[in-house]
């Protein structure tokens, strides 16, 4: 159902101030359209796509100053919180159909960030991994997934649907980042009653 590992390299590395071509893909798998959380939204790249895909989107980080221009728009909830400090989750209790996490790694959020997906939910995660410290930042073991960990993260609460641990490279060919990213459903999701047809890059 999901690429267990992709060693190949892949021309897709996307532009910091766009949508990751994941999250593009797979978000509007995402049903139904109710609720999104975005968590360490930076500028709000994500945030603002759910938005445009109808949901009810929550913004989180520490910082806002970045998505101060999303204050006042309808449907929007702009959430200040350090993630980092060792302050309880910010959100305890709530589920959201869609947690969308990208180029942010705080381990010890990790269960809190899977508890926020609905059980008819989905998450979709995306950041750096292991040898990415040899194309530059983040060099630091402690922001770098290792080989399988988003599928050991999600292991007996969320299904896979979508997994790769991949190079991205810029034209003509020259990798740039190492990434690791799935895509995985809540118990009730539809994708586990029907499942689509596999995106490119992942096999049956």
């Amino acid at each position: 159902m999901f690429a267990a590992e992709s060693p190949g390299t892949m021309t897709t590395h996307p532009h910091p101030s766009r949508p990751s071509p994941w999250i593009v893909r797979h978000l509007p798998l995402a049903q139904p359209c109710v609720t999104a959380l975005d968590v360490a939204t930076g500028s709000g790249r994500h945030a603002r796509l759910a938005h445009g895909l109808g949901y009810s989107v929550t913004a989180l980080d520490r910082d806002l100053f970045r998505v101060a221009d999303l204050a006042n728009i309808p449907d929007i909830t702009l959430l200040q919180a350090d993630l980092e400090d060792g302050s309880p989750w910010p959100l305890p209790g709530q589920t959201f159909n869609a947690v969308i996490v990208t180029n942010y790694l705080h381990r010890p959020i990790l269960p809190a960030i899977i508890a926020a997906v609905a059980p008819d939910g989905l998450l979709l995660y995306e950041t750096f991994a292991q040898g990415n410290e040899r194309f530059g930042r983040p060099s630091n073991p402690n922001f770098l997934l290792r080989p399988g960990e988003l599928l050991e993260a999600v292991r007996g609460r969320l299904t896979p649907v979508a997994y790769e641990h991949v190079t991205l490279s810029s034209p003509p060919g020259t990798p740039v980042a190492i990434v690791q990213r799935i895509a995985a459903a809540g118990p009730n999701h539809p994708w586990l009653r029907s499942p689509p047809p596999p995106a490119f890059g992942e096999t049956q």
